[in-house]
């Protein structure tokens, strides 16, 4: 009989595994798709790689599933381009101790989503990032007492090719120190996910390093050009150089290695990597040795006092023939390391680095010339290119858009509207400029032929949702729910893909477990319905007050529609450099249960110095949401890891919006004049950070030790080591340069909530903060602006080249710190 979990679950999606769902876009990648199907790894090695990711998995059920590799002709597709599936059967020739369950697919990766949609939605398991709770897999029945299917079997389709996945700068937030075992988790998690379109940006700079090396660029050179291993991503870009750096000789050979590893999975999978193309990023001797090429300098970006010992990068010139040759040998130079390709490149020349001309004509032959560089050294190359420039720089307006759009062949560029679940460019821009346009459309013989001409730019619709991996509970499920199918449905689609572009992983898996399962939806999720089996499955049972709680944050937390950027700027992890005294309280006190709009701080003046932390939701509503999570763990719940993260994650994200608020009421004793007010709040506030350190503690998805210890173990030697942990330390507090008394422009960008640094680094920083507003008061003098940052400067440096060790292992209860924090904190002051 069919478990009540595999009913409801026929009910909610077997609709959608019939429907027929294409774009006009996805012809155009027809031919790259037939080329990556011919040169994919053979079945055999397809089955071994997925039935290892399900050992891995799941040892105990092994020989419960039977895995299948299909043609596509098997998913009933009705002409080219169509996208792939999997199949769930009850095996046919099954008996006690032989397979249960056959699931076939397309690639490895179908098998493995198919396998992860049996375990989901017949099983009620879950799986997650390990430091968000890990996997749910008790719920699953023993082998041999599997639920059984429908005798139809159940088949689902992906509606279009591709499920992208990564953000060129999350290699640096959440990748920096992967070795081989975390890479090799995280690519079963992708196959799991359906995740068949990733970025693979490792170990790229031994390629550079052999690349410039034959335009007599020397070793030394490159030592200037290259990033530490915590800013490599920004290196890249040509956003900066050399900051964290020189990388020592062990870097290169360790992580091409690494690559290769990550690589051979990925093919064994079935996956398509998207491997890198040069963008025209170049070290600055190239100008001396090519004195006659197009080189500019670019601007400052983000360093303080525009310090060219690592700002103001050097671009060359996309229609200098020296680009092409450049662009052509880095391609041949990965084909001769790594044998093999899936013939797409992610190459972002704009990204937060703006042209020096905005002439359509120029910018059409920057874009040319672009790919011209990836063509030559790969007949069969697309063009990858995240759509972040359109949405962050107002540099690119319709007719500049066009062109860079516009300067490609058909279908050999493919755009990711990076950030499509807030700010959906894809709508603005008309498919990207992709729809009709008559010029051009003339000569050909038919209204659908002149149409099919015109369509210039692929999209594929991304979810950016994460900045610089801030620990924030925050998403947009209805816009995730829908905004694929919007676009996959809406007139002229070029939509050819959907994917999660975040900047760092490992928090809020709600929102990812969703975005995942909309590569395969052909229709709009019921939310509420979905976050009902959500529960069930994340927690492996549910109860009236978790359903509760979740229908509360589904309607708050998980419903931000502001707009609004959501990098979290907290006051704990982001503490303002501004004097009080800039900052205008409204003349009523500050209430807790209020709306958001009432408890916005507001600067008397222009500064960028205090950016107040975003909050889109009443928090009376989550603190009662809370109430619900607490009273749930008194029953089997408190067992459960994914419901240990939750709850912690919950009373951080309540604590840390009353800290916000406790902030304010210091300001506000501040400007009263009553020290002994500033006194005892400050000394609450402080209190609140270690009780928080000491919550965050009872988690291992919360440490900050694993940061920097899975630096260190990366090194070599103590010379190494010390260098890491410093990009480690540097990355998540001050960030770039700073002077004694001027701060990083992008201080506190990769704030963490995590426990150790919270009391070692967030408190004594605030306290400073505090000190300073009390001899304020006493002395009867003007707040001392120099002499905060010069303490909190120094206390951040001495921090970054500190080398204290923190757990990598949590301790303590979690339902009772929570339990406790509640009725200190939020209880006892509403």
């Amino acid at each position: 009989m069919d478990s009540p979990l595999s009913v409801i679950s026929f009910l909610l999606f077997s609709l959608f595994s019939a429907a027929h769902s294409s774009t006009l876009g996805v012809q155009y990648i027809s031919k790259l798709l037939q080329i990556q199907d011919r040169e994919r790894a053979p079945p055999t090695l397809q089955i071994a790689a997925s039935r290892a990711v399900l050992h891995r998995l799941l040892p105990s059920h092994s020989a419960a599933f039977e895995f299948r590799i299909i043609s596509k002709e098997k998913c009933g597709g009705e002409g080219e381009g169509e996208g792939a599936c999997f199949i769930i059967n009850n095996h046919p020739s099954y008996k006690y101790g032989a397979p249960e369950i056959l699931i076939s697919g397309v690639t490895g990766v179908e098998v493995l989503a198919g396998l992860h949609w049996y375990l989901k939605y017949w099983c009620g398991s879950h799986i997650s990032w390990k430091k968000t709770g890990g996997a749910q897999l008790f719920s699953i029945p023993q082998s041999g007492s599997l639920p059984r299917v429908q005798d139809s079997g159940i088949l689902v389709k992906r509606p279009i090719p591709w499920n992208y996945y990564q953000n060129a700068v999350t290699s640096s937030y959440t990748f920096a120190w992967w070795d081989w075992e975390r890479w090799e988790q995280e690519i079963d998690w992708m196959a799991l996910q359906g995740i068949n379109l990733p970025l693979a940006f490792t170990g790229q700079e031994t390629i550079w390093r052999k690349v410039f090396q034959k335009f007599n660029i020397t070793i030394s050179d490159l030592d200037d050009f290259f990033g530490g291993p915590a800013f490599l991503a920004w290196s890249r870009m040509g956003n900066l150089h050399r900051w964290g750096g020189p990388l020592p000789e062990s870097w290169f050979h360790e992580q091409l290695t690494l690559q290769k590893k990550i690589l051979a999975k990925m093919y064994e999978l079935g996956m398509t990597p998207v491997l890198p193309a040069f963008s025209g990023n170049v070290p600055a001797a190239l100008k001396d040795i090519f004195p006659s090429a197009k080189i500019t300098r670019l601007g400052n970006w983000f360093s303080v006092k525009s310090n060219p010992k690592w700002c103001c990068t050097y671009l060359l010139d996309a229609t200098d023939p020296l680009f092409v040759e450049i662009g052509r040998t880095f391609i041949e130079e990965q084909l001769k390391e790594y044998g093999r390709t899936s013939h797409i490149y992610n190459c972002d020349t704009f990204d937060e680095n703006t042209p020096p001309v905005d002439d359509p004509g120029y910018i059409s032959s920057l874009g040319a010339a672009i790919f011209s560089g990836m063509k030559s050294g790969d007949e069969n190359a697309t063009w990858l290119m995240q759509g972040w420039l359109f949405s962050y720089d107002p540099f690119w307006r319709p007719p500049q858009m066009k062109a860079l759009l516009h300067s490609v062949p058909l279908g050999k560029l493919v755009v990711l509207d990076l950030f499509a679940e807030v700010k959906p460019i894809w709508i603005s821009s008309e498919q990207f400029y992709g729809v009709p346009y008559v010029a051009n459309a003339n000569t050909a013989s038919s209204p659908f032929q002149r149409m099919m001409l015109c369509i210039v730019c692929l999209i594929i619709l991304c979810m950016l949702h994460n900045f610089a991996g801030n620990i924030e509970m925050y998403g947009i499920l209805d816009a995730v729910a829908s905004g694929p199918i919007e676009a996959l449905t809406s007139e002229n689609s070029t939509l050819v893909g959907v994917g999660m572009s975040m900047e760092g992983i490992e928090q809020n898996p709600i929102v990812y477990d969703l975005m995942s399962e909309m590569a395969f939806q052909h229709k709009k999720v019921d939310v509420k319905a979905w976050i009902e089996l959500y529960i069930a499955r994340r927690y492996g049972r549910s109860s009236p007050l978790i359903r509760d709680a979740w229908s509360i944050l589904y309607h708050t937390i998980y419903n931000c529609t502001d707009g609004a950027y959501d990098k979290n700027r907290d006051v704990i992890v982001a503490f303002p450099d501004v004097s009080p005294s800039f900052i205008s309280l409204p003349l009523e006190r500050y209430q807790h249960y209020g709306k958001p709009t009432s408890r916005r701080a507001v600067l008397r003046e222009e500064t960028n110095a205090y950016e107040q932390p975003h909050l889109w939701y009443s928090t009376s509503e989550v603190i009662k949401a809370l109430e619900l999570f607490i009273a749930s763990g008194n029953d089997e719940l408190s067992s459960s890891s994914t419901y240990s993260y939750d709850l912690v994650d919950l009373t951080r994200q309540a604590l840390a919006k009353y800290a916000n608020e406790l902030f304010l009421k210091i300001l506000d004793a501040y400007k009263l004049k009553d020290v002994d007010s500033v006194t005892s709040l400050g000394q609450k506030f402080l209190d609140l950070v270690e009780d928080m350190d000491t919550l965050l503690a009872s988690h291992d998805g919360f440490l900050l030790g694993p940061w920097l210890e899975s630096a260190k173990q990366l090194a070599q030697n103590e010379e190494e080591e010390k260098q890491f942990e410093w990009n480690a330390r540097t990355q998540i507090t001050m960030w770039f340069d700073n002077t004694e008394e001027e701060a990083s422009l992008l201080r506190d960008y990769g704030n963490k909530y995590w426990s150790g640094l919270l009391r070692d680094y967030y408190g004594p920083r605030a306290a400073i903060y505090f000190e300073l507003l009390i001899e304020s008061l006493e002395k009867g003098e003007d707040f001392k602006m120099q002499k905060w940052r010069r303490g909190w400067i120094k206390l951040t440096n001495d921090w970054q080249n500190s080398r204290k060790l923190f757990p990598v292992k949590s301790n303590g209860n979690a339902v009772s710190m929570s339990r406790s924090l509640y009725n200190k904190y939020l209880r006892s002051e509403f």
